[in-house]
């Protein structure tokens, strides 16, 4: 069986991690298959991505029956999760996680890396991580943070509690929590709409704002400075342009406005 399904829908990659009976727990092969994955999505033609996972699960974090308290390959770590969840985090693309059931451990860490989550009811966001003695990894504590704050991410991540869509919804975990029915659709419509915006727009927006959780305001001036140029420059944001101009020509000007105005009259 394959461990992972992609399909493309104009602009939009849906990346389906597919280990159903495993609640699609993450073993050496989906790994490394997501990992290439990731670099594939760079491709100029994929404009958004969409995460989610088969059957009733998202992802149950690290297939323990694989891997009993062990890295999957020599150097730990660095050698399994981190190449996987530095490809996705370094994607200059939109990354929107469709959660459709528990999201566990490491799968709750690559939940987290998604820019944009939405939720069916039955989603779960489970930090199993201090519940077997060991710490949030795979980005959990870096993702987490920047979610919830450090305060909240510390509570949360600490006590190992697992909370449901509708909570996740009101702290701000998730954008939007819908019928499980509805949610590749919903995930879409959201992706979809972010991979018509015109030239790299959307991609250096998410550069920018990565940037300003940690920068000065000068370097981060600095570096919206450098992307805005990016941005100016793409042959992509031509189309944008000549539909402003267009919508500005065709607008009344305050000249007409004068004319077509009533006339006040005095009693």
């Amino acid at each position: 069986m394959t461990v992972l399904l992609t399909e493309r829908q104009g602009g939009v990659l849906t990346v389906t991690l597919n280990r159903p009976d495993r609640m699609n727990a993450l073993d050496l092969d989906l790994l490394d298959a997501l990992t290439a994955t990731w670099d594939e999505a760079r491709d100029p033609a994929v404009r958004a991505v969409v995460v989610t996972g088969a059957g009733k699960g998202f992802c149950a974090g690290a297939d323990l029956r694989r891997a009993v308290d062990a890295p999957f390959r020599p150097g730990g770590l660095r050698g399994s999760y981190i190449p996987m969840i530095m490809s996705l985090s370094s994607l200059e693309k939109p990354v929107i996680a469709a959660v459709n059931g528990p999201a566990a451990g490491a799968g709750l860490s690559l939940a987290l890396a998604a820019d944009i989550r939405i939720a069916a009811p039955s989603a779960r966001f489970v930090p199993a991580f201090v519940r077997v003695g060991v710490i949030p990894d795979a980005g959990a504590t870096w993702f987490a943070v920047r979610a919830l704050g450090y305060s909240a991410a510390f509570e949360w991540l600490t006590s190992g509690r697992e909370l449901s869509a509708e909570e996740a919804l009101r702290q701000g975990l998730v954008a939007e929590v819908t019928a499980a029915d509805d949610l590749r659709d919903r995930a879409m419509l959201r992706a979809q709409a972010l991979a018509a915006m015109p030239g790299r727009s959307v991609g250096l927006a998410k550069l920018a704002l990565n940037g300003a959780l940690t920068n000065t305001l000068a370097t981060q001036l600095e570096l919206e400075a450098t992307l805005q140029h990016l941005a100016l420059s793409d042959p992509g944001r031509d189309a944008a342009r000549e539909q402003v101009a267009g919508r500005i020509a065709k607008a009344p000007s305050s000249a007409d406005h004068d004319r077509t105005a009533p006339t006040a009259q005095g009693s």
